[in-house]
């Protein structure tokens, strides 16, 4: 195994390092470091990094990528592990989205050393730690005030390999995306870097059932790639293959008022189906908000207060909407924090 070089620092091959990246202070003259770990197998092998908090108030991937590390499976790997848990540390700092200068760091990629500081922080995590890999995991959760069913989005377009590593990671949807202009998933895809994007919960929340679908997803990559050992057949998942939609919509509010939701996330729903109603609080008539389609929700507003337009149900459209709603439901009752059955000795659940 090559030995490999992040920071100017030079991690050995079977060497285990936490080192930070010097990124541009705040005003205050506070030194700002964005903390990278690495696991730099004995035997060569796909380089993987996993990152979170590329909008700083998404935290459930800093409680993914803290389990992951603490996993007995990673005692022998082989090839490479790169693990962000904080890229955006700006925004982590200010609960918020955003970067001090009010850019979304997921739209400014590959970024510039001389351009802003969206600019700057996303050409060092790019040159520092995405040019030096093969593959990637992009853990984010909802925005504020909205909650994502745990799903992986790719486009399975790219080719073969990108479609086997999103069914490996076995969240319970799969949804079939085109790139955006500046994402880290776009700048990935131009330098031939398999991407996927692991979607689950809400900002500023921990999610439990999202954070152990995501842990036991990154370790079933990692198994995929050849990295880490398979599982025994004992401890081989009973879960049915995860579902792909090839397309999504928003249902949106006919105008603005006080949304009362009537399905779940998660929950199939039919064409016509009445999904919420909007009520002008001075005023006793209802918008109700129906279905344009058949499918599944897989995102959904958490606020009541809405304008007119806002989108409020994420719903995923499949050739038969019966069956991904039977394996969602399998998937949140197998993760589901309440199970007691709920056991996965390999990454400790502290």
């Amino acid at each position: 195994m090559a030995e490999l070089f992040i920071g100017g620092q030079k991690i050995k091959a079977g060497e285990r390092r936490t080192l930070d990246i010097p990124l541009p202070n705040l005003y205050t003259h506070t030194v700002v470091p964005m903390t990278v770990h690495v696991i730099n197998g004995r035997q060569s092998g796909p380089k993987l990094f996993v990152c979170a908090a590329i909008h700083g108030d998404e935290i459930n991937g800093i409680e993914i990528i803290r389990r992951l590390l603490q996993s007995p499976a990673l005692r022998s790997i082989r090839g490479t592990l790169i693990a962000v848990p904080i890229v955006n540390i700006y925004g982590f700092v200010r609960h918020s989205r955003y970067l001090p200068d009010r850019r979304d760091l997921n739209r400014v990629f590959p970024g510039s050393d001389k351009g802003s500081l969206a600019g700057r922080l996303a050409s060092i995590f790019f040159h520092e730690i995405v040019e030096q890999c093969t593959h990637g995991i992009d853990l984010h959760t909802g925005a504020i005030h909205r909650d994502n069913l745990p799903q992986i989005r790719a486009d399975l377009n790219e080719g073969e390999e990108t479609e086997n590593l999103a069914k490996s990671f076995a969240a319970p949807v799969i949804l079939n995306s085109d790139v955006r202009d500046g994402s880290l998933r776009a700048i990935a895809a131009e330098h031939k870097i398999p991407l996927l994007v692991y979607e689950a919960g809400e900002a500023l929340r921990y999610d439990e059932l999202s954070i152990r679908i995501g842990l036991r997803g990154i370790i079933r990559v990692m198994r995929q790639l050849g990295m880490i050992r398979q599982e025994t057949a004992k401890r081989k998942s009973r879960l049915p293959e995860p579902v792909i939609a090839r397309s999504s919509y928003w249902a949106r509010s006919s105008k603005s008022g006080l949304l009362r939701a009537m399905v779940s996330l998660g929950a199939k729903v039919n064409k016509g189906e009445t999904l919420g109603a909007v009520s002008d609080p001075f005023d006793l008539e209802d918008d109700n908000i129906t279905a344009q389609n058949s499918g599944i929700i897989i995102g959904k507003t958490n606020l009541p207060i809405v304008t007119e337009g806002e989108a409020l149900f994420h719903i995923a459209r499949f050739g038969k909407a019966d069956n991904a709603a039977d394996v969602v439901e399998q998937y949140q009752h197998e993760f589901d924090p309440m199970n007691e059955a709920y056991e996965w000795s390999e990454a400790p659940i502290v």
